[in-house]
């Protein structure tokens, strides 16, 4: 329900304008339901084990800087005792059961997620920041829609690939990221596990609390023990996991830093390598493109997510025939746009994942100020507590700035124009980064056109940030290879003759 309670200027600098300010009653999602425990251990052979150091450390709501919980901190003898548990299970259970039995287990994981999503969205906001709309609405579904799909494709591996012979890899390392940790672990384990791989997989160490709820999942399906091992920990944990020899095979998504030290680790070793890293994504407006829908994708693939995806479309180029009413519409949106606590389904942009995250981002956005660019950031109220940034754009941003060409991981957009078709296609492409990029005009031609020449592994036209199992998602250049979802979801996890 709301209100209307006043007109006011609110855009600053530039022309002034006017627009409605509405105030929402809050509608907090409950937590009543949702059980965190006060400490977490490993998740090895199928039970909750203390971890070899006696270690724990804290993990925090981002949102408040409250302590939720203690997460056990997974040592090499412990990397070393989940490797061989999934050594023993794949030897001696999982790649012997028939690809329908492996289907069914997936199957079953795929409906417990679905069960349980209300907890797992609401421990997935209160754990990593993002507004509960986005954790109940999206990450959670495309969790389980993950597993759905992928227990499809378990028994027919000869028709994902035709004419070969098809075996698993063995035993595989994942090691996921912060910024969606439920629906990245599903990326991950699915495709393994329908290929008759066994995992040990290792969450980010600020978001660990959903993949530890989705052991008590893999508990309760029945999952044989061993065949998914979670180790918590940080970049030490991560490091032993890449380096230890029973591990047959590496998925890792991160930062571009890490992925290259992981790469220069496994150079000369016959451990198969994927990598999802960073993106600069663009997205190109043209002057035909329908602009209120254009502009409601630009919120969509940077504020809503508070810029924490790493296909966001943090680079936005737009024809100069109509980038003054561009402008003028995204400083009007970004104005309505609501900050504050990530439980209360009306929040549009939630917490900033952890103190150091948000200092980097205040970092990039100080230079971009530094170097002459003009920064528009929305006049919201911040909590007092916890860790947030204002929505916030750039205008008169240089190709070579760094708001440019670095990522911010953030809520934070470098709005730059261009005049002609090539010339768009020369700044976007004008990155180390190739992960993903946004095309909005009415000509399918010129859709089909820059899709052909944009070096980024995934296109949307006329929308932003869609995303489906069936589909699959990778970059060029320094944003990594391989392809996660989809059919080409499953060819890192096999080997063919």
């Amino acid at each position: 329900m709301t209100t209307e309670i006043e007109t006011r200027e609110r855009l600053a600098p530039g022309p002034a304008s006017s627009s409605v300010l509405w105030e929402y009653a809050p509608s907090l999602e409950s937590t009543d339901h949702v059980k965190i425990a006060s400490r977490y251990n490993l998740f090895i052979g199928g039970k909750f084990v203390e971890p070899h150091s006696k270690k724990w450390f804290p993990t925090l709501n981002p949102a408040t800087e409250e302590h939720l919980s203690e997460i056990a901190e997974a040592d090499a003898e412990d990397v070393d005792r989940a490797v061989k548990e999934a050594r023993r299970a794949y030897d001696k259970v999982w790649r012997k059961i028939s690809a329908s039995e492996r289907a069914k287990y997936i199957f079953r994981i795929a409906r417990l997620i679905q069960e349980k999503s209300r907890a797992l969205a609401v421990a997935e906001t209160m754990n990593g920041g993002k507004p509960i709309k986005e954790s109940r609405d999206v990450d959670i579904p495309l969790a389980a829609a993950h597993f759905f799909y992928y227990a499809g494709w378990a028994d027919k591996l000869e028709y994902a690939f035709p004419n070969r012979n098809v075996a698993p890899v063995g035993v595989a390392g994942q090691i996921i990221p912060w910024n969606f940790p439920l629906l990245m672990a599903a990326w991950k384990i699915a495709p393994a596990l329908a290929a008759g791989n066994t995992v040990v997989l290792k969450p980010a160490e600020t978001t660990s609390i959903t993949a530890l709820m989705l052991a008590d999942i893999l508990q309760e399906a029945d999952l044989p023990p061993g065949v998914v091992n979670i180790l918590t920990g940080a970049g030490a944990t991560g490091a032993a996991l890449v380096s230890h020899d029973g591990v047959d095979k590496i998925a890792f998504t991160g930062s571009t830093d890490v992925g290259k030290r992981i790469q220069r680790a496994l150079a000369g070793t016959e451990k198969k390598l994927t990598l999802e890293l960073g993106g600069k994504a663009p997205n190109i407006v043209f002057e035909d493109a329908p602009i209120d829908q254009a502009v409601e994708g630009i919120i969509n693939g940077i504020y809503f997510n508070q810029g924490h995806v790493c296909c966001a479309g943090s680079r936005l180029f737009v024809q100069e025939s109509v980038a003054e009413p561009v402008i003028r519409k995204l400083r009007d949106r970004i104005g309505t746009l609501r900050v504050g606590n990530p439980l209360d389904k009306n929040t549009d942009v939630g917490a900033i994942n952890s103190r150091a995250q948000l200092e980097k981002i205040q970092e990039l956005v100080a230079s971009g100020v530094e170097e002459g660019a003009e920064m528009f950031q929305s006049s919201c109220s911040l909590p007092a507590r916890g860790y947030w940034f204002a929505p916030t754009f750039f205008t008169g941003v240089s190709q070579s700035s760094r708001i440019s060409q670095e990522e911010i991981f953030g809520p934070v957009l470098s709005v730059l124009t261009f005049r002609t078709p090539e010339e768009a296609l020369e700044k976007a492409n004008n990155t180390p980064y190739g992960l993903s990029a946004g095309i909005w005009t009415e000509k399918g031609s010129r859709i089909l056109k820059m899709a052909s020449k944009l070096r980024a592994g995934v296109i949307w036209a006329n929308t932003y940030n869609k995303f489906d199992p069936t589909s699959p998602f990778g970059g060029y250049k320094e944003s990594g290879f391989g392809r996660e979802g989809g059919r080409h979801g499953l060819g890192p996890y096999v080997v063919l003759s």
